[in-house]
């Protein structure tokens, strides 16, 4: 696929890069090159590839949904600067 300079130039614009006339001049024939790579990519048969996250198998670890640290309230309220009938006391914030 053929990239002309000011294509390349109005890209560049679109992202906010700042590229010299002769930057465009140098970047137009490599976008064309990585536009063909992805039209070669487009022509590859994938259907009987099936859809994955990762290269590698990768599966959860589950464990089971228990609580394990109930049961703390008065340990955890000692660190309280106040507190009141087993909350924490805060001052009021809204008039």
């Amino acid at each position: 696929m053929s990239v002309e300079p000011a294509t390349v130039k109005r890209i560049a614009g679109l992202a906010r890069i700042a590229i010299t006339d002769e930057e465009a001049e140098r970047l137009a024939p490599e976008l064309g090159n990585i536009l063909g790579w992805i039209e070669q990519l487009g022509e590859v048969d994938t259907s009987a590839v099936a859809p994955m996250t990762a290269v590698i198998p990768n599966t959860l670890r589950l464990r089971d949904d228990v609580v394990t640290d109930g049961n703390v309230r008065d340990a955890v309220l000692a660190n309280a600067p106040q507190a009141e009938h087993g909350f924490f006391a805060v001052p009021k914030v809204i008039e």
